[in-house]
């Protein structure tokens, strides 16, 4: 196989490029489909859109095992399920 010129290289390099931008961005469309999913199942009524956004964006911000951790330390409600 003949070797390929850097022009030809960079326009594969290029296309493997997109092609991998378009595979995460399919994979990330998924991954929050499924989170998305969850939520739906959770009683997430009981908070207003923007306590529900900033609870998420502050549990995202510091990382799963830390929001577990923390959440885990609250004092549990009374008649809370």
């Amino acid at each position: 196989m003949p070797r390929m010129t850097d022009r030809e290289r960079l326009a594969k390099i290029e296309a493997d490029q997109r092609r991998l931008t378009d595979e995460a961005e399919t994979v990330r469309r998924s991954l929050r489909a499924g989170y998305a999913a969850i939520a739906s199942e959770l009683a997430v009524e009981t908070l207003s859109e923007r306590e529900f956004r900033e609870l998420v964006a502050n549990a995202i911000r510091a990382g799963g095992i830390a929001s577990v951790s923390a959440v885990k330390a609250l004092p549990s409600l009374p008649g809370a399920p």
